[in-house]
């Protein structure tokens, strides 16, 4: 049995400049419900252009990015970034922790940001911190934890709001071997147990082999 989708990508373009840069020429990708998949590809194949494409960051020449039944393209301002909000992770190969916060401030913040009361963010991050094992860590800032534990706050913030996919961009590209594996697990624990979706670009063909599906860019394609 088909699960439902949470993201079409059909025939997506992108060019860039006065000079009529195609980055992206013709991208379509579908991702279900609870699915996993990986993007490969070398620098300048398009990876990090669809990527912020998908996740609402710019919009397409043409082409159409479709979210939960929503059209990106027709929605603009706040209803965009609500939507980005509340069905929408993000994960980075640094982990864009706020260094002036705390751990528990910075991975409650995209609910304060969607108008939850400090108590009810607090109380659901400090939940989900205790269960990626930084519930010791809440009061620390990121200078004051190693990298793989902000690596993993990274992972809590973006599922804060039980997304629908988590868009992850090399998440692990900045850490050991060792802790890049403690962060895969954390992600297939969670996909497994919430049925969120991840889309992950990556170079590391480790991680990718990890995933349910493999697909590869080249020249602005996915080509498989």
């Amino acid at each position: 049995m088909n699960k439902p989708l949470i993201l079409e990508c059909k025939n997506l373009v992108k060019r860039y400049g006065d000079l009529d840069v195609e980055v992206l020429k013709g991208v379509n990708l579908n991702i279900s419900v609870g699915e996993r998949v990986a993007i490969m590809g070398a620098s300048g194949s398009g990876k990090s252009t669809l990527l912020h494409l998908l996740g609402g960051l710019d919009k397409p020449t043409s082409g159409e990015v479709i979210l939960n039944g929503v059209n990106l393209n027709a929605v603009n301002g706040f209803k965009l970034a609500k939507l980005r909000n509340q069905s929408l992770g993000f994960i980075y190969q640094s982990h864009h922790l706020l260094g002036e916060f705390t751990v528990l401030e910075n991975v409650a913040m995209p609910l304060l940001i969607g108008k939850e009361s400090v108590k009810n963010a607090q109380i659901r991050a400090k939940e989900l911190l205790k269960r990626v094992g930084l519930g010791h860590r809440i009061e620390h800032k990121p200078g004051e934890i190693s990298g793989g534990e902000r690596q993993r706050a990274a992972v809590a913030r973006a599922l804060i709001n039980h997304p629908a996919l988590v868009l992850a961009d090399e998440p692990t590209g900045n850490l050991d071997s060792k802790t890049a594996e403690s962060v895969y697990q954390l992600m297939l624990e969670l996909n497994q147990e919430l049925q969120v979706s991840f889309l992950v670009v990556t170079h590391d063909p480790e991680l990718a082999s990890k995933l349910g599906k493999v697909l590869h860019m080249e020249d602005g394609l996915i080509v498989t």
